[in-house]
């Protein structure tokens, strides 16, 4: 049975992919990064905006999110 992919997930899979890779963390990391910023709900929300968008802006506007958030925390 063929089921659909979901451009979202996949989108949040990808991006945290090659944030991890950029910032050399673990997927532990990288978890508890999203409990304390929600990216992953971040990428999710500018889905629309980001599937225009390259690779690398994309991690641009996602560190920047994160950096902001985490100076809340």
């Amino acid at each position: 049975m063929w089921r659909e992919i979901d451009p979202v997930a996949t989108m949040q899979m990808q991006i945290a992919r090659l944030y991890r890779q950029r910032h050399k963390i673990t997927i532990k990391e990288f978890l508890e990064l999203d409990r304390k910023t929600n990216v992953l709900e971040f990428i999710a929300i500018g889905y629309e905006p980001f599937h225009l968008t390259g690779e690398e802006g994309i991690l641009n506007e996602v560190d920047e999110y994160c950096k902001e958030r985490l100076a809340w925390c």
